[in-house]
């Protein structure tokens, strides 16, 4: 891999690391970004399904619900560009019943699991507990869900930009390997 290509790399994971720091020191505008972003990403969705109903729609039977599903997702990210404040407000409630209904689905799935012998059942079963119960508390409190859902973006965004300098490193090692 050419030297300029691993500085690049190094550069991208460096902001993509102070990017991260950025979330984390700044909750509100993690929201209002990540609800534009969301917007942006379903306005797009939407485009692509028309285009695509129109262009396979001489083959492919059917195709009035993905019409329908392409209009509502242009409708769905107008809204959601249009109205960026409200779907800011609402990503932490949308999170926090997310993670209790997962939660509550892998504590169901849990028995299905002790049904068939896997002796760790009883650990889905107290993560699916806890994820419901950590739903829940979000409801109650989604100023603090708010702060947490920008953290975790934050800490994912870091972690992206330490993966691709470290993938720098491992490039390193592997050309180093393969010129011995």
């Amino acid at each position: 891999m050419k030297t300029s290509t691993k500085i690049w790399l190094c550069i991208t994971g460096a902001l993509l690391i102070a990017l991260g720091v950025v979330c984390i020191c700044n909750p509100a505008e993690t929201l209002f970004a990540t609800a534009w972003l969301i917007g942006c990403l379903t306005l797009f969705s939407g485009i692509a399904k028309l285009i695509f109903t129109f262009r396979t729609q001489a083959f492919l039977p059917n195709s009035g619900s993905r019409m329908l599903s392409g209009i509502l997702d242009i409708i769905i990210g107008c809204i959601f560009l249009g109205h960026n404040f409200f779907v800011a407000l609402s990503l932490p409630v949308v999170f926090a019943v997310w993670v209790m209904i997962e939660g509550i689905i892998i504590a169901i799935d849990s028995f299905d699991f002790k049904r068939v012998g896997f002796p760790m059942w009883w650990c889905l079963l107290i993560l699916g507990i806890a994820g419901a119960v950590l739903g829940c508390l979000g409801l109650r409190n989604p100023d603090v869900t708010a702060a947490t859902l920008s953290t975790l973006i934050g800490i994912g965004i870091i972690l992206n930009g330490v993966g691709y300098i470290v993938a720098v490193a491992g490039v390193n090692r592997f050309e180093n390997k393969l010129s011995l």
